[in-house]
């Protein structure tokens, strides 16, 4: 549920924020019974915390309603695939936050995590299609991706693009000459030459 609760939120202050509910209503069934009005209260270390709680308290309100309680379990039997199409159904759940609880829970499946600095960053080195959805650009992406790799390569492979987008591939002003993936970047190359 930290993926729901951590758009545009730096992902330590995510994790507290989950940590804190989790310790305060002691299930994210009680989570979901909360008022909105004291969920929110209780995400305003987040950039959106009333989006935050609504999307929070949607999500978990839809998955009690198709599984009677918050349990993916059944995902296990599914192919990712389908896994990420279900996930996909419910409210505030998208592509992104679908492929992290692939890869970052006991489901342990390939399935690379794409935010904006991810995908920014594979359109700038061609990659995938600009102004591609997070699924086309996820649908480009994933047969390139290492066969070999684990779920938790494809973990680190996110946290290393998240870093590499936040310190040099910037969305306004990239760093293309100092930047580490450079040799693999068309745009940098481009820009460095002219």
């Amino acid at each position: 549920m930290q993926g729901v609760i951590g758009a545009r939120t730096k992902s330590p202050v995510s994790n507290a924020a989950t940590d804190r509910l989790l310790k305060r209503y002691g299930s994210w069934e009680a989570v979901a019974r909360a008022p909105l009005i004291e969920l929110e209260d209780a995400l305003l270390t987040q950039t959106y915390p009333n989006v935050a709680a609504e999307r929070l308290k949607a999500s978990l309100t839809a998955l009690i309603e198709k599984r009677g309680a918050v349990d993916l379990s059944h995902l296990a039997g599914l192919e990712t695939a389908e896994a990420m199409d279900w996930l996909e159904q419910l409210p505030g759940i998208g592509r992104k936050i679908a492929a992290g609880v692939m890869n970052a829970s006991t489901l342990d499946r390939r399935a690379i995590v794409l935010d904006s600095h991810h995908t920014r960053i594979l359109q700038r080195m061609g990659l995938v299609p600009p102004k591609a959805t997070t699924a086309r650009a996820f649908d480009a992406i994933m047969p390139a991706m290492p066969e070999e790799w684990s779920a938790a390569d494809y973990d680190e492979h996110h946290l290393l693009m998240k870093k590499l987008g936040q310190t040099w591939c910037r969305p306004s002003s990239p760093d293309c000459r100092n930047c580490p993936a450079l040799a693999m970047c068309e745009t940098g190359r481009a820009r460095e030459s002219a």
